[in-house]
């Protein structure tokens, strides 16, 4: 009898030592901070709070900088009372500003979301676990980048395709050139390229001089006409002709 008492007493300690509750509380907490990896168990507690601290601060700056800046018009970063009366170069540093901002607020709410699917892994206990290979990602690669869902070698490396939305209508000097169209005889997309191309493309012979070697012969037929000339009253003998030392007379005397 004295003996079924002390078994009973023993029994009765174990039961009080783990309680239900302490249980319960034990397993959450085992649960919120600690997942299986491999062979060995990591300890996500340090990851977790710097991915609920950067939530934060990311939080704070998007709802009190760049939402406060964007509902802000030009005019009030400018301190001008209308911009109609602006050309668009006298106004290209604030538009700029604005547009990184956007570009800024755009980074932000995507490293939002991925701090929320990071979180989101906790309550799934698959925090640490590579979403291709299913792999445990290194804790040094987490320590880095808490909210990685990946492995490095699991990373997509794909270049992006998206382009300028311009680019739909600038094709380039391709699309605007119809010299092999016999039906097509307009002023295109080369022609312009060239017009332009010929200033400032090779050296001057002389200083200040607008003539260059472009190889044509503009405003005049022979080459001789590109450096005589004669008075006001036009040609009036041969002693009234003078010889311009230009770019084509050197041309001239070189036999180009």
């Amino acid at each position: 009898m004295k003996a079924f008492l002390v078994l009973c007493l023993l029994l009765l300690n174990v039961v009080l030592a783990i309680s239900p509750i302490d249980g319960h509380n034990n397993k959450e907490r085992h649960r919120r901070h600690f997942f299986i990896g491999g062979d060995e168990m990591q300890d996500y507690t340090k990851i977790k709070a710097a991915l609920q601290q950067r939530k934060k601060a990311v939080e704070e700056q998007i709802n009190h900088h760049f939402q406060e800046e964007q509902n802000r018009t030009l005019s009030f970063s400018t301190g001008e009372l209308s911009q109609y009366d602006n050309h668009p170069a006298d106004v290209a540093t604030d538009l700029y500003e604005r547009e990184k901002d956007f570009a800024l607020l755009e980074k932000l709410e995507r490293e939002h979301e991925e701090i929320e699917h990071a979180l989101d892994k906790f309550s799934n206990e698959t925090f640490g676990i590579c979403e291709v290979t299913g792999q445990q990602i290194p804790y040094e690669r987490l320590e880095a980048n808490p909210a990685a869902r990946t492995i490095v070698s699991a990373v997509n490396n794909t270049i992006t395709d998206d382009r300028p939305s311009e680019e739909t209508v600038l094709g380039g000097f391709r699309r605007y050139n119809f010299d092999g169209d016999d039906d097509e005889t307009e002023f295109d997309a080369e022609d312009a390229y060239q017009s332009v191309a010929e200033f400032n493309e090779l050296p001057m012979v002389y200083e200040d001089s607008s003539l260059e070697e472009t190889g044509e012969l503009i405003g005049y037929v022979e080459e001789i006409e590109g450096f005589l000339s004669t008075g006001i009253e036009g040609y009036t003998g041969d002693e009234d002709v003078v010889f311009q030392r230009n770019v084509h007379y050197d041309q001239y005397l070189n036999g180009k």
